[in-house]
């Protein structure tokens, strides 16, 4: 089987049909197997084994996570601002189990959500927590806000057996990964995969496939992975949006993966769907 996307995966139960039951959910608080998520400098916390710190639940915290098994799980609010793929959070997405990774991922994703969203955009005032979490009430107009992840697609250009990839100025040295950029509104996902290569690397293709996806928790956007066929090899490069753009072989993209020493590039690393996307393609893209 190729590999799945890392944060992929249903994690907990999510238990939905709890969420609307506050006495319910309650009582989940009480029990003796309920656990509550710790955090530490804005983010779930891990163990010496990279994975999720859990504590005995004290009072009724605010957000259920759901059910691991028969077992209650929940989190706190914690206080700071929103952190953005902080070089703390990425590093610690190098530590991080993948087995508890879908967790993290919504755990993360919902607390940024709730950061935001202190106050209602249809009144100005303030909300609360409701649902279990999954959704913020304002009292003075009745309105009801819920999560939501931003559309970004991610996708892999081919011309024969060469791919296209690029570079961001705040990568790494040496590393390329696959181009990506926001939906647009009223725009479909292959309409928004044409026009990110497009303006990005001058780059025209057909025969837009979809491939994968990944939550993204930085605050919180879902990737959506493709594949297109590029109509000619011409780059012209936006240099505002890339440092450079460039075709790489078979083979360059094998060297890479592997650690070669000699690799042309530096891959993107294991957490990154760009990097799933990349084996897939070597692998016939299955």
């Amino acid at each position: 089987m190729p590999p799945e996307p890392f944060f992929s995966g249903a994690g907990l139960d999510r238990a939905d049909a709890l969420r609307c039951q506050p006495d319910a959910i309650a009582a989940l608080a009480r029990r003796p197997d309920a656990r509550l998520l710790a955090w530490r400098d804005g983010a779930p916390a891990l163990d010496e084994t990279g994975r999720l710190d859990w504590k005995p639940v004290d009072g009724e915290p605010p957000l259920f996570l759901g059910l691991d098994g028969d077992a209650p799980r929940f989190s706190m609010l914690p206080d700071g601002a929103v952190q953005v793929d902080s070089r703390a959070h990425l590093a610690l997405l190098g530590q991080l189990d993948e087995a508890d990774a879908p967790l993290f991922a919504a755990a993360l994703s919902l607390a940024n959500w709730h950061r935001r969203h202190l106050f209602c955009s249809a009144c100005g005032a303030a909300t609360q927590p409701n649902r279990g979490g999954w959704s913020r009430a304002c009292g003075p107009c009745a309105a009801e806000h819920y999560p939501r992840a931003d559309p970004v697609v991610i996708m892999l250009a081919t011309y024969g057996d060469r791919l296209l990839l690029g570079r961001q100025p705040h990568y790494a040295p040496g590393r390329f990964s696959a181009l990506a950029g926001f939906v647009e509104p009223g725009e479909t996902i292959e309409a928004a995969v044409a026009r990110e290569l497009y303006e990005e690397a001058g780059v025209r293709v057909r025969d837009v496939t979809y491939l994968a996806s990944q939550p993204w928790p930085f605050p919180s956007t879902l990737m959506i992975g493709a594949h297109a066929h590029a109509l000619s090899d011409s780059l012209v490069i936006d240099r505002t949006e890339l440092d450079d753009a460039r075709w790489f072989s078979r083979a360059e993209v094998a060297a890479a993966l592997a650690g070669d020493a000699a690799a042309t590039f530096q891959p993107p690393p294991r957490f990154a769907i760009a990097r799933t996307l990349l084996t897939r393609w070597l692998d016939g893209l299955k």
